[in-house]
């Protein structure tokens, strides 16, 4: 405790949580991993909770499609209006 909490209790508020023993080095090991104090991890996860945010669901996955394109065409791109002419296909 800092010598501020110290002297006034009645604004440093410490909470005792009872932890399963296996949660919590999972908690520890992703705050270390994150480069962030336990605390802080804590806070989020239980901000995060409270938020009500659905973090149990399927995570949403990007699938990329891509398709064969012929190479564009050289443009110098110093000549202002050969590159307009290219952009709206007239050349």
């Amino acid at each position: 405790m800092t010598d501020f909490c110290m002297m006034h209790t009645h604004l440093c508020m410490r909470t005792t949580l009872d932890i399963d023993d296996a949660l919590l080095s999972e908690a520890k090991r992703r705050a270390a991993d994150k480069g962030t104090t336990l605390t802080a991890f804590v806070e989020h996860a239980l901000a995060a909770a409270l938020a009500g945010r659905d973090e149990t669901g399927p995570r949403y996955r990007l699938a990329w499609k891509t398709h064969r394109g012929s190479s564009p065409p050289t443009v110098n791109v110093a000549d202002r209006d050969h590159l307009i002419d290219v952009m709206e296909g007239r050349r």
